[in-house]
């Protein structure tokens, strides 16, 4: 780069100063009480508290822990449903000087055992509903439903807590097996929160639904109760869209996080939910384009934000307004840094790249977290020393994210450097899914890959290699066939095409992308070959699909019958075959699993089709027990 383009890219880029005010979170929040004391501070519809009314039961509880205890720096494990005391709950913990460590009742037993012992969380605060999924040997188990409190005015504790204290220890996946946490300061989180980006009057009553340990949930609950906002926490438990729209609209919720999947879901189904609200901020996967055009179109008032940014960055790093009327690309730019971050997008010597030119992002500035709690080796490699930064000291979390700067300046995604990917929202290392796989004594290998199927949704299928010196079990084998049957039915939910030409499904084992469709049909040509060289008059096809050799194969044959165990598969082939009244004279098919034989008429068949379907057989022998039973 030019020394003005160098800094253009590291300087003027990055010019995102403000004023952060000093202080830990309990103190900044008590400085919001004294100045509106009697405005809303959270509700569930049901019951309201003011910003008075939420300390005092924040104090309160902050004094509870103490007397367990508690003392300034140490973890306390919470896992609770979504509720008031929630919110009372981690105000209480900041106030204690306590680390508040989220964890999730869907968590598996193990991963809340590791993180407990990770923390070295001396007690964990739960609830009578998450009590069960609480770990028998936790040390300390506090059930805040299970005895009434009393209402009383408690004095804030006197306890010493600095910005630069850890206020959180969040989980991510990690690459190894084991989850890895990230520990973020009460500092990181107040200069999040005091961003002006998140404007005081769209941010009136921010919605709180997402899981306690997703990182969008500091964003749901601190940008409103240190802004004078409300916080409206949603109903326990997960929200499917009907809960989503009516809690929005009967609570007028004015902002809310949804992760880009979501946002797909609500445009396609419930785009007027968002009427009355003035921001949304979305992302954690690539932000369609469609969809906001959808949104813009619904809802003439709703500002659509685009907001990225790791963990390790406390929520948002960068944010993208999307402009009105929206012409970019098919997906939406990832934006300019925050207030008071700087983003650089560099090459693999830490130099900046020119526009247009693909880097790896670079994150420095308030919201970089401390690193990763008891993993010095890890936090050093990926929390760095930031060449261009003013004071001294200063880091940079290196992301594995690869982008570029468009024409505008704005930031857009690219793809990873590494095999991370995210499912609604949530960072998943493939390798931590294929450590605990390989664990299973059934398992030989395992591999992990993203899968994107018609709907856009992004799944994780792993493929394994059966450790075969042990039996496999004929329920264990209905398992297998079960789990490929679910699989199949979503991913032929979506419309088809036309028959014999529906190649869904058909992608790479070595890169992931479909193969392309040229190869696809030269693979048909061959097999129907083979085929006819048996001059077939009555077929059997064992795993019929979308019809891709019976397209071919029925009208030359006098009969043709055509298994598949996906209802919604066969279902889809049949309205083909009744659309053609010459197939449906010479074609019947039936849903049944390849080893099921039910009506299927004995000694009928000249040919019997086994094709692709093979692969997916649980082992050799029931492929010996399907061949066998069909003839």
């Amino acid at each position: 780069l030019t020394p003005d383009e160098h800094r253009r890219a590291v300087v003027e880029f990055n010019d995102t100063a403000h004023a952060v005010p000093d202080g830990s979170l309990g103190e900044l929040f008590s400085r919001r009480v004294a100045e509106t004391p009697d405005a809303q501070a959270v509700t569930d519809g049901t019951l309201t508290l003011t910003y008075a009314q939420l300390d005092a039961r924040a104090n309160q509880f902050a004094h509870e822990v103490i007397g367990r205890g508690v003392r300034p720096g140490d973890a306390v494990g919470v896992l609770l449903e979504r509720s008031i005391e929630t919110v009372t709950t981690v105000l209480g913990l900041m106030k204690a000087g306590a680390v508040y460590v989220p964890l999730d009742a869907r968590y598996p037993a193990d991963r809340i055992r590791h993180v407990l012992a990770d923390t070295g969380a001396t007690i964990v605060v739960t609830d009578t509903a998450s009590l069960p999924t609480v770990p028998r040997d936790a040390a300390d188990v506090l059930v805040i439903d299970a005895t009434p409190r009393e209402e009383k005015q408690c004095e804030a504790p006197r306890v010493g807590v600095r910005s630069g204290d850890a206020a959180y220890v969040m989980y991510t996946s990690g690459s190894t097996g084991a989850p890895k946490g990230i520990v973020v300061t009460h500092g990181n989180v107040a200069a999040l929160a005091v961003d002006p980006r998140f404007e005081r009057a769209a941010h009136r009553r921010v919605l709180l639904h997402s899981p306690a340990a997703f990182d969008a949930s500091t964003y749901e609950l601190w940008v409103p109760l240190l802004g004078g906002g409300t916080v409206v926490v949603a109903p326990a438990g997960d929200l499917d869209v009907s809960a989503l729209q009516r809690t929005v609209v009967t609570q007028e919720v004015t902002a809310l996080w949804l992760t880009s999947s979501l946002l797909n879901v609500v445009a396609d189904h419930a785009a007027r939910a968002l009427s009355g609200v003035v921001q949304v901020w979305t992302g954690g996967e690539a932000v369609s384009g469609a969809t906001v055009q959808r949104l813009h179109a619904a809802c003439p008032g709703l500002t659509v934000v685009d907001g990225y940014g790791p963990t390790e960055t406390t929520t948002f790093a960068t944010h993208h307004r999307v402009p009105r009327p929206y012409s970019g690309g098919a997906t939406v730019p990832i934006g300019r840094p925050m207030a008071n971050m700087r983003v650089y997008v560099l090459d693999a010597r830490l130099r900046p790249v020119a526009p247009r030119v693909t880097g790896e992002l670079y994150i420095a500035g308030a919201g970089v977290a401390r690193g990763y709690l008891n993993r010095p080796a890890m936090t050093a490699e990926r929390f760095v020393a930031d060449p261009f930064g003013v004071e001294p000291g200063a880091r940079m979390y290196r992301t594995g994210d690869l982008v570029r700067r468009d024409a505008g300046g704005d930031l857009e995604y690219v793809g990873r450097a590494d095999q991370q990917v995210k499912v609604r929202g949530f960072r998943i290392e493939p390798g931590e899914v294929e450590h605990v796989l390989a664990e299973h004594p059934a398992v030989g290998q395992a591999a992990v890959v993203a899968h994107h199927d018609q709907s856009g949704s992004t799944r994780l299928i792993a493929y394994i290699v059966p450790d075969t010196d042990g039996p496999t079990g004929d329920e264990e084998e209905r398992d297998q066939i079960g789990e490929w049957q679910s699989l199949y039915d979503s991913l032929y939910s979506a419309p088809g095409s036309t028959l014999g030409e529906d190649f869904s499904g058909w992608n790479s084992s070595y890169d992931g992308e479909p193969i392309p469709l040229p190869e696809m049909r030269e693979w048909r040509a061959a097999t129907l070959e083979r085929i006819r060289a048996l001059r077939p008059g009555r077929v059997l096809e064992i795993g019929v699909g979308t019809g891709l050799l019976l397209s071919a194969l029925a009208p030359e044959c006098e009969e043709y019958w055509g298994t598949d165990f996906s209802p919604v598969v066969v279902a889809q082939l049949q309205r083909h075959i009744d659309a053609d009244p010459e197939l449906a004279r010479r074609v019947t098919l039936r849903v049944q699993a390849a080893h099921e034989h039910g009506d299927l008429p004995q000694g009928h068949f000249d040919t019997i089709v086994v094709n692709s379907v093979a692969q997916y057989f649980p082992n050799g022998g029931y492929l010996t027990q399907v061949v066998e039973q069909a003839f």
